[in-house]
């Protein structure tokens, strides 16, 4: 029955026996019985193939660890749609609904990045598929498991102009070389074996999006008739094979830790005894050999032009110096390789790729190469501030330093403030999502190390699905109710227009504790920082680039029924951030 797209728009043959995927892997073919019985219309009495085959698959998902499945509304996928929720009232997995399929993928994403298991997002035909798009390409650059059921009309009423169709089969082939085209079940013995043997070939080593095209024919839904299934444990794919590289500490080797690097960065620039040139978004931005400033420092005599050896995990995003350091002659570059699609190579310059480093046992590495790194990088982010403790006892000093804090609150909030508070006030317990903005770089230039847990699209670093993801990251991360957590977003004006439609969730479903915190500077500002800044017509930049907006966000948030928080001066932001319960937006005013 389910059959794999081939890198060919053209649909295999119904005769095959078997039928080769665009990535090279094969799948079983079950064929109906015979051509006529395929176009026969089931009574309205009898069970419709459809619910009968898309209960088989999900009841195989589920079998095998997934959790969630996120269901946008349509006529062709209702058979999907209805059995989910009948697995969800029977309490075998949690069912998202969303009206809107761009939010839908994302919010899947957001559950699939915090779990690690597969999230499933079922669609029906037509432009409905292709709203999945953009978070198809994240999950694809970033290796997160999205699943893609999309429903779609049968072989006869395809290629010629029958209403909600288009070329669904293969339609993410580019980013997502697993795909599945699934004849119509026509109630044929042996179908429900067949769609479970689909959900064991899907999910088997799956490591980024995968998608399965299901066509069905009228009656498109019956009763569901749950099967005898319980919930399975998720048993992450273990790697085809492991490429080791095994390292001994010497001066001149730095560790970089891109987006999704994760702890292991830390503990490799640690045995090395090199300095670790951490993203925020990383997942490595603690220990002691950690150097915030390192953008600084790459550029600086003594530091960057010393680097004979590169280590990179994850997917470095954040500045230009990390690949002008890879792309520089004489430097040795390793590459850990990341889930995504691409390995990272800036100029062609790596010399090796591999699945896991290890330090070579022996000697403590000498400190003083990482140790200049380290102070210097502290030096320069240190601000003099007067304190109390430098005071005397003079009433006169004690008063002005009384205005002078006076002042301080007063003044109106600069992004250095406003991100230096939202990492404060995130803890292990919390979730800390990061928008593609000026805020995601102004934080990697100044946060200091902290071992939380922060996620941030950068498979694309595009601004899409922001709300969206970060709703499925805290429905994950908050599952467990005895446990606290609040999952706080960072992000700009724009970033939260673009994903408006995510402020909107499915009726009846419970809110996880989320704050947005928005920089509001009214635009894109992040292009004032950029070197179109000084060679375009400002008026035209502004139109094109900044994009100006005044929505009243105050508004927005009570038409969606969040909780709504101004900040406008510094005094005001850290009450803020306070976390509560259920679904706050932070407006934090910032000047351009």
């Amino acid at each position: 029955m389910p059959r794999s797209c081939a890198a060919s728009p053209a649909r295999r043959s119904r005769s095959s026996a078997s039928a080769t995927s665009s990535s090279g892997s094969r799948s079983s073919t079950r064929t109906p019985t015979t051509t006529p019985r395929s176009r026969e219309v089931t009574p309205p009495s009898a069970d419709a193939p459809a619910s009968v085959y898309a209960t088989a698959l999900l009841a195989g998902l589920v079998r095998r660890g997934v959790t969630d499945v996120v269901v946008c509304p349509g006529s062709r996928s209702q058979a999907l749609a209805l059995a989910a929720a009948r697995f969800e009232q029977a309490g075998l997995l949690t069912l998202h609904v969303r009206i809107d399929e761009r939010s839908a993928g994302f919010l899947a994403l957001g559950l699939a990045v915090e779990s690690g298991v597969p999230a499933v997002v079922v669609t029906t035909s037509g432009t409905a598929v292709g709203n999945l798009h953009p978070a198809v390409l994240e999950a694809a650059h970033s290796g997160v498991p999205l699943l893609v059921v999309s429903a779609d009309r049968p072989e006869e009423l395809r290629g010629v102009g029958a209403n909600q169709t288009t070329r669904q089969a293969g339609i993410f082939r580019d980013v997502a070389p697993h795909s599945w085209d699934v004849a119509a079940p026509v109630g044929a013995e042996g179908e429900e074996q067949a769609a479970d043997a689909l959900a064991a070939e899907v999910l088997d080593g799956i490591r980024g999006p995968r998608h399965v095209n299901l066509a069905f024919r009228e009656p498109l839904s019956s009763a569901v008739r749950l099967p005898d299934a319980a919930p399975g444990e998720w048993v992450a794919p273990a790697p085809v094979s492991v490429d080791v590289v095994t390292l001994a500490p010497r001066p001149g080797t730095v560790v970089v830790a891109g987006a999704g690097a994760g702890e292991d960065a830390e503990r490799v620039a640690r045995e090395l005894g090199a300095p670790l040139l951490a993203e925020v978004s990383s997942g490595a931005r603690f220990g002691p050999q950690l150097v915030p400033a390192y953008r600084e420092l790459l550029g600086a005599a003594g530091f960057g032009d010393r680097v004979e050896r590169v280590i990179v995990f994850g997917h470095p995003t954040l500045s230009r110096e990390v690949p002008a350091i890879v792309e520089r002659r004489g430097v040795e570059t390793i590459v850990v390789r990341s889930p995504g699609l691409d390995d990272y190579n800036p100029g062609h310059r790596v010399a090796r790729f591999a699945d896991r480093v290890e330090v070579t046992p022996g000697p403590e590495p000498d400190p003083s190469w990482a140790r200049r790194w380290v102070h210097t990088s502290r030096l320069l982010l240190e601000e003099v501030e007067d304190s109390v403790a430098s005071l005397g006892t003079d009433y006169a000093e004690r008063a002005a330093f009384a205005r002078d804090q006076l002042e301080r609150m007063r003044a109106p909030v600069t992004r250095r403030r406003l991100v230096e508070a939202v990492w404060a006030a995130t803890w292990p317990h919390d979730r800390l999502v990061l928008g593609a903005s000026r805020l995601i770089r102004e934080l990697d230039k100044v946060a200091t190390g902290k071992r939380i847990r922060v996620h941030a699209n950068r498979g694309l670093a595009g601004i899409d699905g922001t709300i969206a993801t970060a709703t499925g990251i805290a429905l994950a991360s908050q599952r467990d109710e005895t446990r606290p957590g609040v999952t706080r977003v960072l992000m700009g004006d724009l970033a939260l227009l673009h994903d408006v439609g995510s402020l909107l969730g499915g009726a009846g479903e419970a809110w996880p504790r989320l704050q947005l915190v928005v920089g509001n500077d009214h635009g894109g500002t992040i292009f004032d920082g950029l070197e179109v800044a000084r060679s375009a017509d400002p008026a035209l930049a502004d139109r094109v680039l900044l994009t100006p907006q005044s929505v009243d966000l105050a508004a927005l948030a009570a038409a969606y029924g969040w909780q709504h928080r101004a900040v406008t001066e510094s005094g005001q932001l850290d009450g803020a951030l306070t976390p509560s319960p259920g679904r706050v937006l932070v407006e934090v005013a910032l000047g351009r």
